[in-house]
Formats: structure tokens, sequence, C-alpha cells
């Protein structure tokens, strides 16, 4: 492997060890020994869930070609997966609001166990559904657990900025490290103990059992709207609602399809675009430099929320701007620098540029993250959390089932191209809900300032 790749992974590596180490008391913000407690075990939980997720990842495309399927079945795989996020998902999120978000995360666990359960079966069938599953279980993961965190949050009467801090560290880790060492830990089960593709599925249910149990025993229920009055559709009216009467609501949930969509889209065409003529390239290694990368940024995300200001509606215009430059890259390089790589070379010069640019913009998703989490904490009514993040991802699941279904139809650069104007419209958007939410702030606020204080805890 070349010596590029270690350059890139060391310095990113030396920069998160450096922002970690070097926080003083106004990177901190003061908190108590229950809150510490609570954010402690809401962070072992997530970093299981998160496992059970990222070890499915490196080889689902592996162990379905490996059943014999081709490309265009497996297309199709990928597509139910989506297709039940979308349709299920608002339902399954609606539900966790009326019957409660502890029974909504042991649902995740549970439709996720079952899912990796059908990977040893080679009949299409079986496996269909464990993408249907899956699907239901991706949106219950982006969905419930936060709507827990912040209604238990709450209900504990904890300060509400530090949310931030339990957001920022969720990230860092359920993205970061642990995303990492689950690919490391998939690899070494596959490959070198030699137990097959389908032994990170089967790790990945152990996990999410282990996460299953912590919650059922630790954890306390909480609603959106416990009322008997309201039944599924009545959910979706009060959601319906809420996105349709507040435009900060509205554009919060453009923002996030615009941007997930093209991250979503971007997991797809980072292969082909660092090896557009089948160079040698590390796979493993480059997806563990991006999660590094996403590491880095949700390192730079807790510092920038421990202070009063920028505010996060703020610096997010600016993030979206240099994510909207990195995925302009692989554009620019195809005009001005081209590619004259041969088959089973080494990567091209094009092709480091638009390597280094994919970190960038693995760093802006480290602060996506954190940062949209604490933007819904503020803006999403707590009656119908779940559902309202659900809806948000139906023009999302669309997107990415119309990528995939087309995903040979267009040149790599269009798509690029394509992601790149998507950033910039969030951007504009992020723009405008930062000017509604001033414009509807009373005349006089509480101050808001924090972390000048030496922290109470570590």
């Amino acid at each position: 492997m070349e010596m590029f790749y270690y350059i890139v992974f060391g310095v990113l590596s030396a920069v998160v060890a450096v922002l970690e180490l070097s926080r003083t008391s106004k990177d901190r913000v003061a908190t108590s020994s229950a809150f510490t407690s609570f954010k402690n075990n809401y962070l072992v939980v997530y970093s299981l869930m998160m496992a059970g997720d990222w070890l499915q990842g490196p080889y689902v495309y592996y162990l379905y070609s490996q059943y014999g399927f081709d490309k265009g079945d497996i297309g199709r795989l990928f597509i139910a997966g989506f297709g039940s996020s979308m349709l299920f998902g608002t339902i399954v999120g609606s539900l966790a609001d009326k019957q409660g978000r502890r029974r909504a995360c042991i649902t995740y666990c549970v439709s996720y166990i079952l899912s990796c359960i059908t990977k040893h079966s080679p009949q299409y069938k079986i496996l269909m559904l464990g993408r249907i599953l899956g699907g239901i279980a991706t949106s219950l993961l982006f969905s419930a657990f936060e709507s827990w965190l912040v209604a238990e949050h709450n209900k504990r009467s904890f300060d509400p900025q530090w949310l931030s801090l339990i957001f920022s560290k969720a990230i860092f880790l359920g993205n970061g490290l642990v995303a990492i060492i689950s690919g490391l830990f998939a690899n070494l089960l596959t490959d070198n103990l030699g137990f097959g593709p389908v032994a990170p599925f089967d790790a990945a249910a152990c996990v999410l059992a282990i996460g299953m149990a912590i919650i059922m025993f630790s954890w306390t229920e909480n609603y959106g709207d416990p009322s008997e009055s309201k039944d599924l559709l009545g959910q979706f009216r009060v959601a319906a609602k809420a996105i349709a009467s507040d435009e900060k609501i509205a554009l919060l949930g453009a923002i996030q399809s615009l941007f997930e969509g093209s991250m979503y889209t971007f997991v797809f065409l980072w292969t082909p675009a660092l090896s557009p003529h089948d160079e040698d390239i590390p796979h493993g290694f480059i997806f563990a430099t991006f999660m590094l990368s996403s590491m880095l940024g949700s390192s730079i995300a807790s510092r920038l929320m421990a202070r009063a200001k920028p505010k996060v509606e703020s610096y997010m215009q600016i993030v979206f701007i240099i994510s909207a430059l990195t995925l302009l890259l692989p554009v620019l390089t195809n005009i001005l620098v081209g590619s004259s790589a041969e088959k089973g070379s080494s990567i091209s010069f094009g092709g480091s540029i638009q390597l280094l640019g994919f970190c960038t913009f693995e760093a802006c998703v480290g602060i996506f993250w954190p940062s949209i989490m604490k933007m819904r904490s503020q803006y999403i009514p707590e009656e119908a959390r779940s559902t309202i993040m659900n809806f948000f991802r139906i023009p999302l699941n669309i997107f990415v089932c119309v990528v995939l279904y087309n995903v040979n139809a267009f040149p790599i650069t269009i798509m690029f191209g394509m992601c790149s104007i998507f950033l910039f419209m969030a951007s504009v958007l992020q723009r405008r809900l930062m000017v509604v939410a001033e414009s509807q702030k009373p005349n006089w606020m509480p101050s808001d300032k924090f972390g000048d204080e030496e922290p109470l805890t570590a």
C-alpha cells in the first residue's frame, strides 16, 4: 500500500488527538454527576446499536454476490431496503411517539437481529425479507433513539444545552471510532479467522442483543403524545400540520433531505470515483480514513457547540458550502487533470486530490450529524418528534432509490455535480432558517452563554 494513504491517515489521527487532548475550559460545559451517568448510559447503548449496523456494512454486497446474485439482483435488494424505510418508516415512527420510544428502540434491535438471521439463507425471497426488516430498523435507528434521548433529557430537567455534549460524543464514537473498530473486526472474522461473510452478521446480532438487554433493564419509557384520542392517522395529521405551519421545521426537513441524499449518493460513488480504471486501492483502509475524518468533524462540532457563538444555524451554512465544493472535485479533476492510470495501477494524481476532498466531505458529515440533532431538538415539537423525523426521510429514500435505479444511466461527474448543487441549495436554506429563527425570537432572551467555567466533571 502506498505511503500516501498512511500519511493521510497519520495526519488525521494526529489532528484528532490534538483536538481531543487540548480541550480548555471554554471547550467544556459544567454538568452534574447525574447527567454524566445518564450520558454514559446512552453512549454505551448508542455505540452498541451503531456497531450492530457498521458490522454488516462492509460485507452486505459481497455476501449477496457469494450467493450468486448479479448486480441487478443486488441492486433490487438495496432498493427494497430504502423503499421499506420510506414506506414503513413513517408508520413505525408514529407508533414510537404513540406506543413509546423505548419499545421502538427494542423493536429496532429485534428487527435488525431477524434481518441478520436471514443472511444465512441463499434464497432471494428470504434475503428480500431481511432487507425489508433492515429498512424498518434503519428508520428506527435514526429517529427512535434520538427522540427517546431528547424526551428523557427534558423529563429529568437537565440543561437543554447539555444535549449538544451527547450529540457530538455519540457521533464521535458511533459514527467514528465504533465504525473503524467494527470494520476491522468484521474483516478479522471473515478473512483472518476464515468464518466467512455471514460471520459479521452473527456478531452484529450478538451486539444488538447486548444493547437490547441494557435498554430493557436501564431505560424508562417516554412518549410523544400518549393520549388515547389520536390514532395513527391523527399522528400523521399532527406531524403534517407542524411541518406546514412552521417554516423552521419545513426548512430543517429540506436541509436534512438535501444533505443526506448527497451523502448516501457519495457512499455509492466514491469507489468508482477513486478507481475509474480499476486502479488498485485499499477500500478498507480508505473507509477507515473516512471514519477518522468524521471523528475529526464531530470533535470540531463539540467545540463549536460548547460556545455561545457561532450559533449552529450560522456555521452550518459554511459547512454546506465546503461540502458542495468537495463534491465538485471529481468534476474539476476530470476536466483539468484527466486520468492516465491503467487497470491495476495505483491511485492517480487526480484520485489523490479527490481522496483529500472526500476526507474533507466526511469531516463535514461529522459536523453535520450533531448539529442537525441539536436543531431538531430545538425546532421539532415533542408530541410528534419521531413521526416528523421519519417524514423527513421520505424524500431522502425516494432520492436514493432513484439514484440506485439509474446509477449506470449517467456519468459519475453528472451525479457528483448534482450532489454539489443540492448542497449549495442546503446552504441557502440554512441561511433562510437562521433568518426565520432570529426573527421569531422574543425581544428579551435569557443569556445562553455557557462553558466559561471549569468543568465539574471530566
